[in-house]
């Protein structure tokens, strides 16, 4: 009896115990559960997250390519705005000298100058050049007396300069018979120093030279540009733009210097401003001398000088005078064999035989600096200072 009793308590006590595993499982499944879509949730976030951060990458690659194309096209539009105005430009200098020709035509074909009159107009010419010229020269060349060698760099070919026209001592420095940078620096302290090219401000220029023959007057840099056939080019260095242009009627066809076939013009400076120097099949070879107004940018006379391109290595204007330097193809002693005053001062044409002391080798680039009275020289990639010694014209 008592046997029976306790298996009737057993067996409510464990249908209990049934009951709670049942729960205890069914909570264990759904935990279970929950933590699959938890881990689910998580991997969608991280993949929402990585294609966020893809999108992000391209979008800001696109913006990059967006803003350089923008760029790219404001770069184009000055460009093509550059050039359309070099080209509106060289019309006009192209019209100017149609109109020139045009009058110079007419004038031969309709009037009729007596020969007398002719002399006299070419007397009073003659007398005004004169009074124009000798305003500021009464100096003539009379020797070379030193040579200073201030820097070597760069390679044959190039010219340095001071500008005579400012009153600032900076250097210029242009290396190489094409190209389109120059290097300005503070002064010639700063130029010698080993680490130069550092300290140098360079400026870049929108259309190449072609030779040596530039010249640096009164803020300006005068040039035959690459590619043309006789095409001169005035370029503002301080704003850094084409100024003007002009065109030299005879030259570009053949080197002025036998020895420098680089450079087909030469220009030049001296006491009475701007000069260029070229030769001509015409003139046998000859050099021809030519007076140009730098503020017009136009042609003011021009002289065929006596003086040959052959042999040549390179000239300088001093004093209304033309000074041509000579030498042999191998480099040796250069000097100076023919002297021609556009005024007739000095009996034309002179072999003075100046030689350069000291000096074996060649010259790419002389320029004659008025200011200083000295030449600035390019030797065989040396920066050369000749000083001169000078007397008074008879």
């Amino acid at each position: 009896m008592v046997a029976l009793q306790v298996h009737f308590l057993l067996i409510p006590s464990l249908m209990s115990i049934m009951g709670a595993a049942q729960y205890v499982m069914q909570d264990a499944a759904l935990l279970s559960y929950i933590d699959q879509r938890f881990l689910s949730l998580e991997k969608r976030l991280q993949k929402c997250s990585q294609d966020v951060l893809e999108y992000a990458d391209e979008f800001r690659e696109l913006s990059r390519a967006v803003l350089s194309r923008l760029a790219g096209l404001s770069t184009d539009k000055a460009e093509l705005q550059g050039e359309v105005e070099n080209l509106l430009m060289r019309v006009e200098h192209a019209q100017r000298d149609i109109d020139y020709f045009g009058s110079v035509t007419d004038s031969n074909a309709c009037v009729e100058v007596h020969e007398d009159l002719l002399k006299q107009q070419l007397l009073e010419e003659k007398k005004r050049l004169k009074l124009m010229f000798n305003a500021s020269c009464d100096h003539m060349l009379a020797g070379i007396k030193s040579l200073k060698v201030v820097k070597k760099t760069g390679g044959k070919h190039g010219s340095w300069m001071k500008d005579p026209g400012k009153k600032h001592g900076k250097i210029y420095l242009l290396s190489g018979s094409v190209n389109n940078v120059i290097l300005e620096f503070a002064n010639i302290m700063t130029f010698m120093e080993n680490n130069q090219t550092l300290k140098a401000r360079r400026v870049p220029l929108p259309l190449p030279w072609e030779g040596t023959g530039h010249v640096i007057y009164q803020g300006f840099l005068f040039y035959h540009r690459h590619g043309s056939l006789n095409e001169i080019v005035k370029f503002n260095i301080q704003r850094r733009n084409v100024a003007d242009q002009m065109l030299l009627p005879g030259a570009g066809r053949i080197p002025a210097y036998q020895l420098s076939p680089q450079t087909k013009i030469d220009l030049a400076l001296d006491e009475q401003g701007l000069w260029a120097l070229h030769a001509e099949p015409e003139t046998g070879g000859n050099i021809v001398l030519t007076k140009i107004n730098a503020v017009a940018m136009a042609v003011e006379h021009s002289w065929d000088t006596p003086c040959s391109s052959s042999g040549a290595e390179a000239a300088f204007m001093a004093c209304n005078t033309l000074h041509v330097v000579y030498n042999s193809p191998s480099g040796g002693s250069p000097r100076i064999q023919c002297v021609y005053d556009v005024l007739g001062a000095l009996s034309a044409p002179t072999n003075p035989g100046l030689h350069f002391p000291k000096r074996q080798g060649g010259h790419s680039t002389i320029h004659y600096n008025p200011k200083e009275k000295q030449l600035f020289a390019w030797g065989d990639g040396s920066q050369i200072i000749y000083k001169l010694h000078t007397e008074q014209k008879v």
